[in-house]
């Protein structure tokens, strides 16, 4: 991230080291980036993100993809998904997803009810109205980005619940193997 957007808080050259700025931007990535985007946005010499890039794709957090004579990287979405939901599990207990389900869910109904439209991308539809005043427009925005990050959440707390059980049976698994390893 720039200088600029960080509004008052300590630059990143002040505060991370190059290597932490190069995962830092490679862990956020969207789409697949060159070294030298990478290098740009990390403010750190080429060479540097190079080899850190190359350590990160040995680790599996990045993915190497050849886009003719071009290499760029990308996380490996999988592995990040799988991550969020070991975080869920890990920070939440089932009760507390289920709440969290519950109030996403009553969120969107409300949304729903107050516009008068089924998903986001139909009050999306709705900014073209011209009747809108700015102020309406901007609310509606606001609602569709906070609606599409619900929508986001949900599904990753609905996964999250869905192995609840396979996570904890596995952590108890190895829990007793640490245990007889050290009986």
């Amino acid at each position: 991230m720039p200088e600029s957007s960080r509004d008052g808080v300590q630059s990143w050259t002040e505060s991370m080291s190059a290597r932490d700025r190069i995962r830092a931007v490679a862990e956020t990535l969207r789409e697949p980036r060159t070294v030298n985007w990478i290098s740009e946005q990390a403010d750190a010499a080429w060479s540097t993100t190079n080899e850190e890039l190359q350590d990160l794709v040995d680790q599996g957090q990045l993915r190497r993809v050849e886009a003719g004579d071009t290499t760029r990287y990308q996380p490996d979405y999988t592995r990040l998904l799988f991550e969020e939901i070991r975080t869920l599990i890990k920070e939440n207990t089932r009760e507390e997803l289920r709440s969290e389900l519950a109030a996403i869910t009553e969120e969107i109904e409300e949304w729903q009810a107050t516009y008068d439209v089924e998903t986001w991308e139909e009050l999306e539809q709705s900014l073209a109205d011209s009747d809108l005043a700015s102020a309406e427009l901007r609310e509606r925005r606001d609602v569709i980005a906070f609606w599409r990050e619900n929508k986001e959440d949900r599904r990753l707390i609905k996964h999250a619940l869905e192995l609840y059980s396979d996570v904890e049976a596995a952590r108890e698994q190895m829990a007793d193997m640490a245990d007889r390893a050290t009986s």
